[in-house]
């Protein structure tokens, strides 16, 4: 077990436009909310859709979700939780 969360933090996460944060736990990423920004993190690629009435729609390795703050759910393999949604930024958490 150790050895698979030294290397999720090893590969990690990351993308152009975002923040991203890494650990044994998972990604903590920032998308900005304009623009089409998309992260490699855990293996899978992750891209911010749209945001309406504080519901995130995400693409998670080619599956398309629809999330609400504070809800989780399971995509491309990985837990997917919205943590924030702000004028500027939606932060999601991701997790092996």
């Amino acid at each position: 077990m150790s050895v698979l969360l030294a290397v999720l933090v090893v590969a990690g996460c990351g993308g152009q436009g975002t923040r991203t944060e890494c650990g044994p736990g998972g990604c903590t990423v920032t998308f900005p909310r304009g623009g089409t920004v998309s992260v490699s993190l855990l293996g899978v690629e992750a891209r911010l859709v749209e945001v309406r009435t504080g519901t995130a729609r995400l693409e998670i390795a080619g599956q398309q979700i629809a999330l609400p703050v504070g809800v989780e759910t399971e995509a491309g393999g990985l837990r997917i939780t919205v943590e924030r949604v702000t004028d500027g930024e939606v932060v999601v958490r991701v997790r092996p």
